[in-house]
């Protein structure tokens, strides 16, 4: 077996998924509580708690373009290991809340060190490899596993000793990661060093030989930031939401806070078949036609899903779940296909500053819409969205082949 302290790619990527993991987890432990225990311990409606974690959703976005600016600057390895304890402390920060003002204060803090994830970890995990489908992929279903987990533990912690546990033992046991994974950063850091050299290769280094008029290059990146945009809003719609659509829609067959935890883990576990499998199609096939595919499916199933209730509606959320997830594994290799390696955090950072910036003004929308017409209207909008993105991946130019991309 290979040591990791002289091969440390395995061991990075394990530390870079679990990350993924716990950056979608953290963010979606409040959505759970919100829906299934403060609303009634607070007195407080859903609706008028969902603000409530808008700004640490804004943060999550927003800071996302200095972390990315600091790991291409400083360290990406350092960088990871301030957001595990970071994003740890802040949790068992909320679980300690007696007010709506308090709990947000929290999420504020979750947010910001949420906000070195994506153009950290991604950055990370492209690094020297010229077929990045699959990893990103796999790295993707912890994210999707993370989502699907905040519900499920959420909801069982709920049942079982309150919702502070759910924030106060996930924390600690990230901080506890954090000190691992930043004193064996620190061992192997010359390992690293000459690995990633080893890796890159005199085959994968990026020279510059492939150039994109100008032109093309700001159509690409137009089109990856719309559709990025339109999907940060269908994701966090569709997974803030969901324990809630299954805690009014399911009936007899979700009576209780853990089974609502449970079929939202079941609809987030069902979106990692949809990343593997678009994984492996963008590394092989034209990546235009999957990611057409991809937002066809996001518009037929939300479109069935209004007016689905019962095993109907579970059975709807399911496709969708595939599709969301699935259109985030495309919006990744579309970017680590045209950044270089050395600016390739702060465009994964400037891609999440959009997507998040939009993840975060959903919030009030899903509160606000919930509260005047239900999650009709909302399914509604989701569809028209998702045509919207359909439209715009049409104008893709033939790009599954091309890598390294610079502009002239």
């Amino acid at each position: 077996m290979t040591d990791p302290r002289t091969n440390p790619r395995a061991t990075n990527f394990v530390f870079i998924n679990i990350g993924h993991f716990f950056d979608h987890f953290f963010l979606l432990i409040f959505a759970t509580v919100a829906a299934l225990a403060l609303a009634s311990e607070w007195g407080i409606s859903y609706a008028r708690l969902i603000p409530y974690a808008m700004p640490g959703f804004v943060a999550f976005g927003l800071c996302s373009l200095p972390s990315g600016w600091l790991a291409d600057k400083w360290s990406r390895q350092g960088m990871l290991t301030i957001f595990f304890i970071g994003i740890g402390a802040s949790s068992m920060l909320a679980s300690q809340a007696q007010t709506p003002i308090q709990i947000s204060g929290g999420l504020l803090a979750i947010g910001l060190f949420s906000s070195i994830y994506h153009p950290v970890g991604l950055a990370m995990l492209v690094e020297g490899r010229t077929k990045t489908g699959l990893p990103l992929a796999i790295n993707g279903v912890f994210g999707n596993l993370g989502v699907g987990g905040a519900a499920l533990i959420t909801g069982f912690f709920i049942d079982q000793a309150g919702w502070r546990l759910a924030f106060l033992l996930p924390g600690a046991l990230s901080v506890l990661i954090g000190l691992v994974y930043g004193g064996w950063a620190l061992r192997t850091r010359s390992a690293r060093v000459a690995a990633a050299a080893a890796a890159a290769g005199p085959g994968q280094a990026e020279t510059g030989e492939d150039i994109l008029d100008r032109r093309m290059l700001v159509r690409l990146f137009g089109i990856i930031f719309f559709t990025a945009a339109l999907g940060g809003l269908i994701f966090q719609s569709s997974t803030f939401a969901l324990p809630k659509v299954f805690d009014e829609r399911l009936g007899e067959l979700a009576g209780s806070a853990t089974l609502v935890g449970w079929y939202a883990f079941m609809a987030f576990a069902v979106g990692a078949v949809a990343q593997i499998v678009v994984g492996l199609l963008v590394d092989r096939f034209s990546l235009r036609l999957i990611f057409a595919c991809v937002a066809a499916c996001q518009a037929l199933f939300f479109a069935l899903m209004i007016g689905s209730t019962g095993l109907a509606a579970l059975l709807v959320s399911f496709g969708f779940m595939l599709a969301v997830f699935g259109q985030i594994v495309i919006n990744d290799v579309l970017v680590a296909r045209i950044a270089r390696n050395e600016w390739r955090s702060r465009v994964y950072a400037l891609r999440y500053i959009l997507t998040l910036t939009v993840m975060a003004s959903a919030l009030p929308l899903i509160g606000w819409i919930h509260a005047g017409w239900g999650f009709e209207v909302l399914f509604g909008l989701l569809a028209i969205c998702a045509g919207l993105a359909f439209t715009a991946v049409l104008m893709l130019p033939g790009i599954s082949q091309i890598t390294g991309l610079r502009a002239k």
